[in-house]
């Protein structure tokens, strides 16, 4: 059986399923036209395409749920997650902020500013952190082991947080120095751990700065703009891009593009308590792959 379709217009793909008897095994094949052939490109397009819608419409960036993903695939090593992860999370960043200021959805300018400035700085910081480990240390399961598990205990933090926001007391935080250490911690964490720092970046402005759902998760994606920005920056000056495999890249690419489009369509049409079941339903479903990822990485 063969079956033929058009994918976004673009990219042909072609899956054979062949029945043999009397094993009764499938074999199969994935072929992709576009950038090159790969019996899972396709997957790594979806990955990148969900991500995003997600990413997208909670304020996640989608970096969060495409690092684990791609560990759990096992296909590329942890430097060259950590570039798929920002460079399709920046791709969306890039779409969800340009159709946020044509849909004239603004952020709160002096906050998420000096947010985004130390998460730059955090974000120079957190790579330079990253790359001296994955050179000095010759197992890089064991940076995968403790990325995994660092996401599965801020995941759950993160969850409990943000579940009981309503019992827990919020701020106004006012003074520029705190607010912008606040956003160096979180540029370095989300680039050592390559993703975007979505979940840490709307918790931390539901907390100290007391905005709500839909403010939190546009204001996030304009802090991770800027942190993936100079992770990429990082990894172009130092060369990692010549690491790994960029037809994968272009693919995830283009679905982080695809991905933010759709997300910034579909997260106008969604209020907060949506918005809000939406975060914690795939924090929970992260929190589980990670914590499969660590134990999967210590046997």
């Amino acid at each position: 059986m063969a079956v033929k379709f058009i994918l976004f217009g673009h990219f042909l793909v072609s899956i054979s399923l062949t029945y043999n008897e009397p094993t009764y095994r499938f074999s199969q094949q994935v072929i992709f036209t576009g950038w090159g052939s790969a019996d899972i490109s396709i997957i790594y397009f979806f990955v990148g395409l969900l991500a995003s819608i997600v990413g997208s419409i909670a304020g996640l960036g989608g970096g969060v749920i495409i690092k684990p993903a791609l560990d759990f695939l096992g296909d590329y090593d942890v430097a060259a997650i950590g570039v798929l992860s920002a460079a399709t999370v920046f791709a969306m960043a890039c779409v969800s902020l340009l159709n946020a200021a044509h849909s004239g959805i603004k952020i709160k300018g002096k906050v998420s500013i000096i947010l985004a400035a130390g998460s730059i700085v955090g974000g120079f910081i957190g790579k330079i952190i990253f790359n001296y480990l994955v050179s000095s240390i010759v197992n890089h399961e064991l940076i995968t082991t403790i990325q995994s598990g660092m996401l599965a205990c801020l995941m759950f933090i993160i969850y409990l947080s943000v579940k009981n926001i309503e019992r827990i007391r919020t701020y106004q935080l006012k003074n520029i120095a705190l607010i912008f250490i606040i956003g160096f911690g979180l540029g370095t964490l989300a680039s050592f751990l390559g993703i975007g720092g979505g979940p840490l970046n709307v918790a931390v402005l539901a907390l100290a700065f007391s905005m709500t759902a839909k403010e939190s998760a546009i204001n996030s994606i304009f802090i991770i703009f800027f942190s993936q920005l100079s992770s990429l920056a990082i990894t172009g000056i130092t060369g990692g891009f010549s690491t790994i495999d960029l037809s994968i890249l272009g693919l995830m690419v283009a679905g982080g593009v695809i991905g933010g489009l759709i997300g910034a369509v579909l997260s106008v049409k969604f209020n907060n308590v949506q918005v809000e079941k939406i975060f914690n339903l795939t924090l929970m479903g992260i929190l589980v792959l990670n914590i499969y990822n660590f134990i999967e990485s210590l046997l």
